[in-house]
């Protein structure tokens, strides 16, 4: 454990979210999701587990990740089947995370969300229970910091 991180991110999420450039997103997944499928396709390669809710998930990866402030729909959900225009609960519960970084989530359709999962950085499978606890977020740039050189 490391003073100030939350204890929900172990090394190889720690290792995973070090790694990823400006652009780069990370698929937080529900239990439903699939995430190993999914995970071999991505740059890592491999499953990452988080042993809690999705917007707890969220919470850590944001405690630590910027969102993209450069282009649009940063941060994506998936859209649910039959009607699009709904919000599932486990989106509205982590959108107040989304809007303190300034962003509002965008909607995919279940396959093209699918589809851009496999194109990111990493899938972290939740133990999220509730249908559609699914986000892909796009990392930022970390602001240069005045001081000592």
């Amino acid at each position: 454990m490391l003073k100030g991180i939350d204890p929900l991110l172990g090394p190889d999420l720690l290792m995973v979210l070090a790694s990823m450039g400006h652009g780069d997103e990370i698929v937080i997944a529900d239990a439903n999701f699939p995430a190993a499928s999914v995970a071999r396709a991505t740059v890592h390669g491999r499953l990452l587990r988080i042993g809690c809710a999705a917007p707890r998930a969220v919470r850590a990866v944001l405690s630590l990740l910027p969102v993209d402030g450069y282009e649009a729909d940063p941060v994506l959900t998936m859209q649910v089947v039959g009607d699009p225009a709904a919000v599932p609960d486990v989106v509205a519960e982590a959108a107040p995370m989304f809007a303190a970084a300034g962003v509002r989530p965008a909607a995919l359709e279940r396959f093209a969300f699918y589809d851009r999962a496999r194109r990111a950085f990493a899938v972290v499978q939740s133990a999220e229970t509730r249908p559609y606890g699914n986000f892909i977020i796009r990392k930022g740039v970390i602001a240069a910091q005045p001081g000592p050189l």
